[in-house]
């Protein structure tokens, strides 16, 4: 699947974000804080959505099928 490698790499650019905000010295530790909520939160979002991918390709569904209700009808 070609989303679990753009998501894959959309989580390698977040932990390199925070990294970077981490190592930064001038910012304070609440400004830390503040910058680095939405990065995580997105994270948290990727991190769910690769987990259902990878569950997807590891289970696939089931072609669809009729659900047999003609088999009781009377024409």
């Amino acid at each position: 699947m070609n989303s679990i490698t753009h998501i894959n790499n959309a989580l390698k650019e977040l932990d390199d974000e925070v990294q970077k905000i981490l190592l930064n010295w001038d910012i304070p530790l609440n400004e830390k804080d503040n910058l680095m909520l939405p990065i995580l939160q997105q994270k948290k979002v990727l991190d769910q959505t690769l987990e259902d991918l990878t569950y997807l390709k590891d289970n696939p569904p089931t072609p669809n099928q009729a659900c047999g209700i003609s088999k009781y009808r009377e024409d």
